[in-house]
């Protein structure tokens, strides 16, 4: 395998009810780089969501009695906490200013996805996509490819933050290597590779955080077009071990 991924610059900055995918073509060109039977266009989910309208301005926002009453526990802006409980399922655990959440998508993460970066106005925060998976699918509908929809999260017992698949379209969610051979021989049994995970980390690394490059081009990944969901990537309750 020999595997390129590229950042895509020169994407503008992105407001509600903008043409991404005419903005993500356009940077693509931009950037020197046109797409390729069976590439992959890794695109952050803040722009998809800016695009969708998926801010929303803390002045706005009237806090619950459990909101304040949490915003004293945690030290937080009771309004944003009343936004992160709007998002949620459930809170999973609180731990001093820490919420941890699960989405309406199923996600366990911070804050139910609910953020405060690299968005304008210093009291707005943008949502997670209502559908990222459909999301993606308009995307690679528009442009031909396949889509990983990216987000940064937190993982269980290890340190450091790192780029995630929350939505995904046309690529596979898996590698499967079950009934293979390893090196020596012996059967593989359990071996799935979060391929689509995977990917969206490795996008992460040439993405940035402050680099404003919303979007990288992964080239050389051997993959067939699947009909693949983010929720074949999230565990069953009653196969957690840790929650």
């Amino acid at each position: 395998m020999n595997l390129q991924i590229v950042p895509v610059h020169h994407v503008p900055e992105i407001a509600a009810g903008m043409n991404l995918a005419e903005c993500l073509r356009d940077g693509l060109k931009a950037s020197g780089l046109e797409l390729a039977d069976r590439d992959i266009l890794a695109v952050t989910q803040k722009v998809i969501s800016k695009a969708e309208g998926r801010i929303v301005r803390l002045a706005g926002i009237e806090p619950s009695a459990r909101s304040v009453s949490m915003g004293r526990q945690t030290g937080k802006d009771p309004r944003l906490i009343e936004v992160i409980l709007r998002e949620s399922r459930r809170i999973v655990r609180i731990r001093g200013p820490i919420l941890i959440c699960e989405t309406h998508h199923g996600f366990i993460c911070a804050n139910a996805g609910v953020d405060q970066s690299n968005v304008d106005g210093s009291d707005s925060v943008t949502l997670l996509p209502k559908d990222p998976d459909g999301s993606a699918r308009e995307l690679a509908r528009i442009l031909g490819c396949g889509i990983i929809v990216t987000d940064t999260f937190g993982r269980v017992w290890r340190e450091g933050l790192i780029d995630t698949a929350v939505g995904i379209a046309r690529v596979p969610a898996f590698m499967d290597f079950r009934g293979k051979t390893d090196t020596q021989g012996r059967p593989l049994q359990a071996t799935i590779l979060a391929s689509a995970d995977a990917l969206a980390a490795a996008a992460g690394l040439v993405m940035g955080k402050t680099a404003r490059t919303p979007a990288a081009l992964i080239r050389g990944f051997p993959w067939e077009e699947t009909n693949s969901s983010m929720a074949a990537l999230l565990r069953a309750p009653e196969s957690d071990l840790f929650l």
